[in-house]
């Protein structure tokens, strides 16, 4: 079955897999594009930007997701968490002859939420989604850390700077979709490694400088055996700490990886499966940043779960049964739902923990028959939820009369069920979200889209001065220590950027260049070195099979099949 994506106009199909899942589950089928799904989606959630404000209960200082103008409260997470406040006195009745997506949004704009996402961590404050760590700095998505700065979705690392994508690994610096590596410097699809720099896609290498594709070797340059002499005098220029060195190497890195041989699709032990960096899992389709998962479609980002469909950030421990939904954890039959933890049976819910059986609540904790945070009997609950779907999917329904949001191409008036609520709902700007990250758009197009946009940064704190990047030294034993009471100004944004202690002593215990571009510039560059979460068809470049890929038909990579990949490296 083919249909026409109502917000791009592109020609999608609808697989049997996806008609097996809504016809079990009884759900609708979709009439938007897999892609302008996800992107809604990934929309919903802001992972890295932090904004100073004020606990709205306790009145403290504190540094929140959320911007200081929100219309609801913001708690510090210590009293959100907490048991001095219940989301069932901000529970009411639903009115049948009113729009569902209209009070879920007025019910949005009461309810407490909490501030940031930090758990039993310590000297932490200045992060992002962060769990047991200790001593990191300006990261987002982080777990089991310690002296990790400026990285995302890292995990299991040790004085780390400028990762994403990267776990089990110590002494690493600007490296991206790596394993266990040790004291390695700008490496990229690559596990199992050590004291190596500039190299892509290689595996249990050491003291190995700009290769690519290579296995089982030591002492390599350019794919070719080398000297141990040869090998330390290439790494001592490497690391000679100048900027311009630096940069230079680093450009030809970038043009390496251009003309090295790519594997259409990155991952390993998996089965009938089709996206990228795909790990230990089956039956998933069209899916990106997967691990341990089986039939599953049109996901990013999802851990030990099954059954989910057109979902962000699933699973770490094990879901069932997810379908539209954002930032789940532990639960089971969960649809159109935006961070719900532990809770089983939840529709349209947003921050609800160890929640059963709730339709259109906002930051429950431990409840049960809840509709709009009001509590109901078992039987009267299962008695009005039904007629409040079949409201939603009526477009004579009252409760979908007039809804259309001028912003949203048809509106929204043809009904509202089957809908992730929809994207004006979103707390979050659109540039604040993990969506920018990969499906990057301008002001203007954002708007046009039906996005809402921010444009307010806070301020920045006071300094002694601010230094415009291109008159730092060019040498980082040149760097004096009153550089960490200056700012240093972006050569690209011309923002302005602290250095912090423990970065500076590791860039000079390494003999590393300071940096001349902004931490959100230095991501957005990492992030567009990975493929877009897009899949097209092309052929591989050796036998000419027909192949899905993240590498577009107009780039110019050479791009094998899987089998033919696995010749050419093994």
């Amino acid at each position: 079955m083919r249909k026409t994506c109502k917000n791009c106009s592109q020609n999608f199909e609808i697989t049997d897999q996806e008609k097996i899942f809504h016809e079990k589950w009884d759900l609708p089928m979709s009439d938007t594009c897999p892609q302008d799904r996800l992107i809604e989606i990934m929309a919903f959630r802001n992972e890295n930007r932090l904004y100073p404000r004020k606990c709205s209960l306790s009145n403290e200082s504190i540094l929140s997701a959320y911007q200081p103008n929100t219309s609801f409260p913001v708690y510090k997470n210590e009293i959100w968490w907490g048991d001095g406040w219940d989301g069932l006195e901000y529970g009411r009745e639903f009115n049948l002859d009113k729009s569902f997506f209209q009070q879920f949004q007025e019910l949005q704009k009461v309810v407490p939420r909490e501030g940031t996402s930090i758990f039993n961590c310590e000297n932490c404050d200045f992060n992002s989604h962060t769990r047991t760590s200790k001593n990191c700095y300006l990261n987002s998505l982080v777990a089991d850390c310690e002296d990790v700065y400026y990285s995302h979705w890292v995990v299991k690392n040790k004085n780390v700077i400028d990762c994403i994508y990267f776990n089990d690994s110590q002494l690493c610096y600007e490296c991206i979709d790596c394993y266990n590596l040790y004291n390695c410097f700008v490496l990229q699809e690559s596990t199992n490694c050590s004291d190596s720099f500039f190299c892509y896609q290689i595996k249990n290498c050491n003291k190995c400088i700009f290769c690519t594709n290579i296995t089982n070797k030591s002492f390599h340059i350019f794919n070719k055996s080398a000297s141990e002499d040869e090998y330390n005098i290439l790494k001592s220029k490497i690391l000679s700490g100048s900027y311009k060195t630096w940069m230079d190497f680093y450009k030809k890195f970038l043009d390496m990886t251009k003309k090295t041989k790519h594997r259409s699709i990155h991952g390993l032990n998996y089965e009938n499966s089709t996206g990228d960096h795909i790990y230990n899992s089956k039956n998933c389709h069209t899916c990106f940043d997967i691990h341990g998962s089986e039939d599953c479609f049109n996901n990013a980002s999802i851990g030990d779960s099954k059954d989910v469909y057109d979902s962000y950030s699933i699973g770490w421990p094990k879901c069932e049964i997810v379908y539209k939904s954002c930032v789940i954890r532990g639960s089971t039959d969960i649809a159109f739902c935006n961070y719900v933890w532990f809770s089983n049976n939840l529709k349209y819910c947003d921050s609800c923990i160890s929640c059963k059986n709730c339709f259109g609540c906002v930051g429950l904790k431990h409840k049960e028959y809840c509709i709009l945070n009001k509590q109901y009997s078992k039987e009267e609950y299962e008695k009005l939820v039904p007629k409040i779907i079949e409201a939603m999917k009526s477009p004579k329904s009252p409760l979908t009369r007039g809804l259309g949001h001028p912003l949203d191409k048809g509106g929204l008036g043809d009904c509202e069920w089957n809908n992730f609520p929809a994207k004006y709902l979103s707390v979050f700007t659109y540039n604040e979200t993990a969506a920018q990250d990969y499906f990057p758009l301008t002001k203007e197009e954002a708007i046009t889209k039906g996005f809402k946009w921010s444009d307010f940064e806070p301020e920045f704190p006071k300094v002694e001065k601010i230094i415009s990047a291109n008159l730092l030294p060019d040498s980082i034993s040149k760097i004096p220590d009153d550089i960490l009471n200056w700012a240093v100004e972006c050569e690209i944004t011309k923002k302005p950027f602290k250095i912090i202690k423990p970065e500076l002593e590791f860039y000079r215990k390494m003999n590393l260049p300071i940096p001349h571009l902004h931490p959100d510039q230095r991501h957005k560059d990492r992030m567009a070195l990975r493929n877009p979460r897009k899949l097209w068809k092309r052929n591989c470049m050796k036998c000419g099979s027909e192949i899905q890929t993240t590498y577009s038909p107009e780039r110019k990579e050479i791009v094998y099949c899987e089998k033919c990949y696995l010749k050419e490296v093994y």
